[in-house]
């Protein structure tokens, strides 16, 4: 038996976390037998953040890690049908998305002083409220250090708001209008993609990132459209 372990609902989003929303597509499409749990502190994770998975005999922790697990379980369907040159596109969007981007949305709710009351409510609301305040501002405190480590967190919001800018226009170039990344059915690139998005589109309420993607509507079309193929969304 599997069993997704994610992150609890927040911000309007029933699977706040883009990387638990793109394990769940990414199962769900494959067919398998699963379940999902949830689990509100990411320091109980194996290596201490969501999703990761449980199986039979092992604990796997880290989306990417996860994917490789099942596309060795289900014998190579993941990639099916990619030729190499489509395989690096695709890892190519991931990395912007998830590694670049994904930071950018961090900073949005965390470091964005007129949004972060929603990151207290959403994260630390079952804290007593008399800490409530307290705790959460020690994890901004580390959320803060982690992106200065990665470089985004040294820019100003008018930096990372260019940042975002580039990245947005570069997804939003890369979609198609119709169909999805490499084929008529959506696979787990556009689940990272996708993911990532709805992630933006749908956080309530909007940060600054979010009314940024506005512009975009082709990438929002893209987005609900992998959403519908596999039945699952980000969105309560």
């Amino acid at each position: 038996m599997l069993q997704l372990v994610t992150l609890p609902a927040a911000f309007g989003m029933r699977n706040v976390s883009p990387f638990c929303l793109k394990a769940e597509m990414l199962m769900t499409s494959l067919g398998l037998d699963f379940t999902l749990a949830e689990e509100g502190d990411p320091r109980k994770a194996p290596k201490g953040k969501l999703p990761f998975l449980r199986t039979d005999g092992a604990t796997i922790a880290d989306s990417e890690l996860i994917t490789e697990y099942l596309n060795d379980l289900t014998q190579g369907r993941i990639y099916e049908g990619l030729t190499p040159q489509q395989k690096g596109q695709g890892f190519a969007l991931a990395r912007l998305a998830e590694d670049h981007l994904y930071w950018l949305m961090v900073a949005s709710r965390w470091l964005d002083p007129k949004w972060f009351p929603n990151v207290v409510e959403g994260f630390f609301g079952i804290a007593p409220k008399l800490v409530r305040g307290f705790v959460a501002k020690g994890a901004q405190k580390q959320v803060a250090k982690t992106l200065d480590l990665h470089g985004l967190g040294r820019h100003s919001q008018e930096e990372q708001r260019g940042f975002a800018q580039r990245d947005l226009i570069a997804l939003n170039d890369c979609v198609p209008s119709t169909g999805y990344l490499f084929g008529e059915t959506p696979n787990v690139f556009d689940f990272t993609v996708a993911g990532m998005m709805a992630g933006i589109y749908d956080n309530k309420p909007a940060t600054w990132m979010t009314d940024m993607a506005q512009a975009y509507p082709a990438l929002r079309d893209y987005t609900e459209r992998v959403q519908a193929a596999v039945g699952v969304y980000g969105r309560s």
